[in-house]
C-alpha cells in the first residue's frame, strides 16, 4: 500500500523548480497557472533567492505547483492514500480529485496572501524543537505562551508564537530537547495569529467546485480519513489557524498497512520524519526528475496492495 505525501512551507529552496521545467509540457502548465493567479511561478521557482521565496504569498503557490507537477510526471497508477503537511494538504486534495488543478492554485494564492497579511500584524515565527517527550514539551510551550503548531512525530515539535516568546524559548528549553532551530517562515502559522486568513479562505470556498475524494485522504488535523469533499474543504480552511498533527497521520498510515511512502517535490522533509517514525516502510523523496524512475518502480511494487 502506497501513500503519496506533499510537503509544507519551508521545503522550498532557490532554483528547485528548474529541472522540472525541462519535462515535456511542464513549462506550459506552470505558465498557465501563473497567468491564472497573477504570479510568475517560473521566475520564483528558478531565479528567486531564498528571501523572495520565503514570502508566504509566494512560497505556498510555488509548493502546490511543484507538487502537482511532480505528481503528473510520475505517470503512474493512483496511490492508495494521499496526505499533505500544512499547505501540502491542498496538493493532496487535488490529487484526490476534490478540486481541479487551477482551482487549487487560486485557492492557495488566496491562502498565501491571507496568511502573509495576518503575519504582518505582529512579529511572529516558528521554531523546531528536536528531541524531548511531547508530554513534557507541549505544557512547557504553553507555559511560555507558544503553540505546538506542528506535532510531527519522530521527536519533532514546531513551536509558534511571537518573536518575544520564541526568544524566551531559546533560554528556557523543555527538558530533553536537544536543539531549537528557527524556521524560514514568515509567521506563526497554525495558531490564533492566522484567524484573519481563515475568514478570507471561508469567503473563497463558495467559488470552488468540489467532489468527494477518489482515494483515501488523511487529514492532518487529526489523522482521520475524510470521505467527503465538503469536509476536506472545511478542514483546509480551518487548519490555517489550528495545529498540524502529522504524528497522527503517520499512525493512520501504519494502521492502514502502508508499505511505501513517496514525497512529492520538493521532497525530503516528510521522508526524513518517516524514516524515523515508520520503520519498515520504504520511502523516496522526489527531489529532481532524476528520482522519477525509482519512484515509478516503488509505486509499481507497492500501490494497490
Amino acid at each position: 500500500m502506497l501513500v503519496l505525501v506533499a510537503p509544507g512551507q519551508g521545503a522550498q529552496t532557490p532554483g528547485f523548480l528548474t529541472p522540472w521545467l525541462d519535462l515535456p509540457g511542464a513549462a506550459d502548465r506552470i505558465a498557465a497557472w501563473s497567468d491564472a493567479i497573477g504570479l510568475d511561478l517560473a521566475h520564483f521557482g528558478t531565479k528567486a533567492d531564498a528571501d523572495e521565496i520565503r514570502d508566504t504569498a509566494v512560497a505556498q503557490p510555488l509548493l502546490v505547483a511543484a507538487g502537482l507537477l511532480s505528481a503528473a510526471a510520475l505517470d503512474a497508477a493512483s496511490p492508495d492514500v494521499v496526505a499533505g503537511h500544512s499547505v501540502g494538504e491542498i496538493t493532496a486534495a487535488t490529487l484526490a480529485g476534490v478540486i481541479e488543478d487551477e482551482a487549487a492554485l487560486r485557492f492557495v494564492r488566496t491562502r498565501g496572501l491571507g496568511m502573509a497579511e495576518a503575519a504582518a500584524v505582529t512579529e511572529t515565527g516558528m521554531a523546531a524543537l528536536l528531541g524531548g517527550d511531547p508530554a513534557v514539551t507541549v505544557p512547557h510551550l504553553e507555559k511560555l505562551g507558544l503553540t505546538p503548531a506542528n506535532v510531527n512525530g519522530a521527536g519533532q515539535i514546531v513551536a509558534a508564537g511571537t518573536a518575544a516568546q520564541l526568544a524566551a524559548l531559546e533560554g528556557d528549553k523543555p527538558e530533553g530537547v536537544r536543539r531549537v532551530v528557527p524556521l524560514k517562515v514568515a509567521g506563526a502559522f497554525h495558531t490564533h495569529h492566522m484567524a484573519p486568513a481563515v475568514e478570507k479562505l471561508r469567503a473563497a470556498v463558495g467559488d470552488l467546485t468540489v467532489s468527494d475524494p477518489t482515494v483515501r485522504y488523511v487529514s492532518n488535523a487529526d489523522g482521520h480519513t475524510v470521505a467527503t469533499g465538503t469536509e476536506v474543504i472545511a478542514r483546509l480552511v480551518g487548519q490555517v489557524a489550528n495545529p498540524v498533527r502529522w504524528d497522527l497521520c503517520m499512525e493512520t498510515f501504519q494502521s492502514l498497512g502502508v508499505t511505501a511512502l513517496v514525497e512529492l517535490s520538493p521532497g525530503g522533509t516528510l521522508t526524513g520524519i518517516a524514516k524515523r517514525a515508520l520503520p519498515g516502510v520504504r520511502t523516496l523523496a522526489l527531489k529532481t526528475p532524476d528520482d522519477l524512475d525509482a519512484a515509478r518502480a516503488l509505486i509499481s511494487e507497492h500501490a494497490g496492495v
